[in-house]
């Protein structure tokens, strides 16, 4: 939510002269702007149009003294910023079991265009599959869009270059990537939407997304958990 500002708007109704009095100063408050809900973040940014402006990570929580503000501030820069330290280690295909009990809950969702992974046990192969199937991944660019704390969300596009393993063909894919998190700051939810994208709803290709979830267990082992 940004704040207000008294904004003056100089009014003179008194004919021009050298005598006339000093023009009066009206002052306007201008409504409060609430920020967007994080679909319409993602729907904007998806269409292209998304300003790149930062998002408020304000909410309703009233703090005691700028000293407690600043320093909740800080501590959800950190979070954030160890939140996609790691989620750049599994992009680059670096995944370790660390990783996920440091950052994601057990029970977790994770969606992309290809799976739709239901816990850890379905969740976990599919970053473990990535080394066998890429023999490199960048991170091109990565910009944070929105990190807020009610509700707990973390979106952020992504611009990530796969290198085939044997045959060294690239692929570039542009994403949209939104987290929800649990009070602990663990990640209960994430969708990784290519192109900015939203999922498709027909039945057949979800069914798809679910069996290549279900079958990559059985190909790629993950520590357990």
């Amino acid at each position: 939510m940004t704040t207000s500002q008294e904004t003056p708007y100089v009014h003179d109704a008194s004919p021009k002269s050298s005598d006339s009095p000093s023009p009066t100063m009206i002052y306007h408050r201008p409504s409060l702007h609430i920020s967007l809900p994080i679909l319409d973040i993602v729907h904007s940014a998806a269409g292209g149009h998304y300003s790149g402006a930062p998002v408020s990570d304000e909410d309703d929580q009233v703090f005691t003294s700028p000293g407690k503000h600043s320093s909740s501030m800080e501590g959800d820069d950190i979070v954030r910023d160890r939140i996609m330290a790691d989620l750049k280690e599994l992009y680059c295909c670096r995944p370790s079991k660390e990783i996920f009990e440091r950052t994601w809950r057990p029970d977790a969702v994770f969606e992309d265009p290809l799976v739709k992974c239901e816990g850890y046990a379905q969740y976990a192969p599919q970053w473990f599959a990535m080394p066998k199937i890429f023999s490199k991944s960048e991170t091109i660019s990565s910009r944070v869009m929105s990190f807020t704390r009610l509700p707990r969300h973390l979106v952020y596009s992504q611009t990530q270059e796969y290198t085939f393993r044997y045959i060294g063909t690239k692929k570039r894919i542009d994403s949209i990537i939104v987290v929800e998190l649990d009070e602990d700051y663990k990640i209960i939810r994430m969708t990784d939407q290519w192109s900015g994208k939203e999922f498709s709803s027909w039945f057949v290709v979800n069914l798809v997304r679910r069996a290549n979830a279900l079958v990559t267990p059985w190909f790629v082992g993950a520590p357990k958990a």
